[in-house]
């Protein structure tokens, strides 16, 4: 089984095998406590004029996501997990754009498979990958709106990379050194509004979720299918 770690929209471009694109803050966590609310479908795309689109041919769907960390004009929620756990959004179309993760599946297309990565469904993720046996895992730490790394992207690649090479993970340590370095600004008063605490605590929930979420295609476009592991 060859790992391996890459980085931001390039690191997509060349992953092949089954490849996680991971968004720990915040567009793979929302994914999953959205799905956990009850939407039936997650529709990620990269293009936020191809999102206003996809709402204004679906208007029953609702329209989440971000560009520069805070919720576009017209949209119904931000990337924001906090804002989805008091949502009344049972059986609805999500379609979903963000800087990085939406960005990151979009541009993985030598891959095999694709599913989204994050704390939140590491576990579902690690057993995933052991049953299905691939002989290629790329892990794409896909970084601050694809412009750089970050600290929480990159020790979820580790953190999965550890599970599935039997090796120890300090996962207490890791949400320190995230609390310490990129994950700061949930903890900033004047970023509250957009980047609450409560989003930093949903986003380090390990393994809240024991399921993965895979792309799939259907009408040319990707969407979200929810696997229980």
């Amino acid at each position: 089984m060859d790992i391996k770690i890459l980085q931001l929209i390039e690191g997509a471009n060349v992953a092949t095998g089954t490849t996680v694109i991971i968004d720990v803050f915040r567009a793979f966590s929302t994914a999953c406590y959205a799905f956990e609310k009850g939407i039936s479908k997650i529709i990620p795309v990269g293009n936020i004029e191809l999102a206003y689109k996809l709402k204004k041919d679906n208007p029953d769907a609702i329209l989440v996501g971000e560009r520069n960390e805070q919720k576009p004009k017209g949209f119904d929620f931000g990337n924001s997990p906090s804002q989805l756990v008091n949502a009344l959004i049972t059986a609805k179309t999500m379609i979903h754009t963000t800087s990085s993760g939406t960005q990151g599946i979009a541009g993985a297309v030598n891959a095999n498979e694709i599913l989204t990565g994050s704390f939140v469904n590491a576990g579902a993720i690690v057993r995933y990958i052991q049953q299905t046996q691939p002989a290629t895992i790329s892990l794409v730490c896909m970084g601050y709106a694809c412009q750089y790394p970050t600290d929480e992207d990159t020790l979820c690649a580790e953190y999965i990379k550890n599970e599935l090479t039997g090796k120890h993970n300090n996962f207490e340590k890791m949400v320190e050194t995230i609390q310490q370095g990129d994950g700061a600004r949930f903890f900033d008063p004047a970023k509250q509004s957009w980047s609450p605490k409560e989003d930093f605590n949903l986003c380090l929930s390990l393994n809240r979720f024991n399921f993965i979420l895979k792309v799939n295609k259907e009408n040319h476009l990707n969407f979200l299918e929810k696997i229980d592991i």
